[in-house]
């Protein structure tokens, strides 16, 4: 059996010769020669024609391209528990005159608002009186012009005897007042500042009412100039004598205490339980 393996292989050597050369002349024809001169070096690799081959990428564009240097941050030391001020310039700082207006509008007023042709005054309902001379009512603040407003804080001294004619003014305007209707000067909206106006119930004055009843002072160059030096001479309201309050008890009077009604209707006498005295009726 030795024999006819050894004689088979010797056969196939020359067989085995054949097909590689007869290979490697197919692949030397198909490849196709690059010349030298053509070779772009600025290519990473040389392209294979026919060959189906991808070039490979070289080994070194994984490397990320250097960037360039950051510039180093400018920064001065904190202490973080103090808050550092704002540096200054080495001169002296120079204060300026602030410049003109750009134009004559910039100086105006705020306009007045307009009333209506017909407008006699704003009705001001359930008037309040926080001293002799202002009214609050319907979110309106109004002090009536041409006096002077008694604060209900102030004192007056006659004779040497102190008394307090604020309060005492106040309570007069209030009773004055009694809650009627109070017409004033003042715009048909009200605002959060307060207003001097002239103010009116019916046909009598208020502020000449309280001058003339010295209620008030006049105000200097005001109308009631004349009505206020009348009531000083007739010693009237805050320029008269302190009130007289001696009839009048710092305390009421005590009164006897009422009867008590007895726990029960019923009490015991020696054991027995009898009817017990009721209370005479009052007449």
């Amino acid at each position: 059996m030795r024999l006819p393996h050894l004689v088979l292989a010797v056969l196939m050597v020359p067989v085995m010769a054949a097909l590689v050369v007869a290979g490697g002349r197919t692949l030397k024809g198909s490849t196709r020669t690059v010349a030298v001169d053509q070779i772009d070096p600025g290519a990473d690799t040389i392209p294979l024609a026919d060959t189906g081959t991808v070039p490979e990428e070289p080994a070194t564009s994984a490397i990320p391209a250097p960037q360039p240097p950051k510039p180093a941050a400018h920064s001065r030391a904190i202490d973080p528990q103090v808050v550092a001020p704002p540096e200054l310039p080495a001169g002296e700082l120079e204060r300026v005159e602030p410049r003109e207006p750009l134009s004559t509008l910039a100086l105006a007023v705020p306009p007045k608002p307009k009333m209506p042709d017909d407008w006699n005054g704003t009705k001001l309902f359930q008037p309040v009186a926080p001293a002799a001379g202002l009214i609050e009512a319907k979110g309106y603040s109004v002090a009536v012009s041409g006096i002077d407003v008694v604060g209900q804080d102030e004192t007056c001294t006659t004779d040497g005897k102190s008394w307090p004619c604020g309060i005492r003014a106040r309570t007069a305007f209030r009773a004055f007042l009694r809650g009627r209707a109070v017409v004033c000067l003042v715009p048909p909206e009200g605002g959060r500042d307060r207003i001097a106006a002239e103010c009116r119930i019916g046909k009598l004055d208020v502020g000449q009412w309280l001058v003339e009843n010295g209620w008030a002072r006049a105000a200097k160059g005001g109308p009631y100039v004349e009505a206020g030096d009348k009531a000083q001479s007739a010693k009237k309201g805050i320029f008269g004598p302190a009130p007289n309050l001696a009839g009048i008890s710092a305390a009421p009077a005590a009164t006897a205490p009422a009867p008590q009604a007895p726990g029960s209707i019923l009490e015991e006498d020696g054991g027995v339980l009898k009817p017990a005295d009721q209370p005479t009726p009052s007449e």
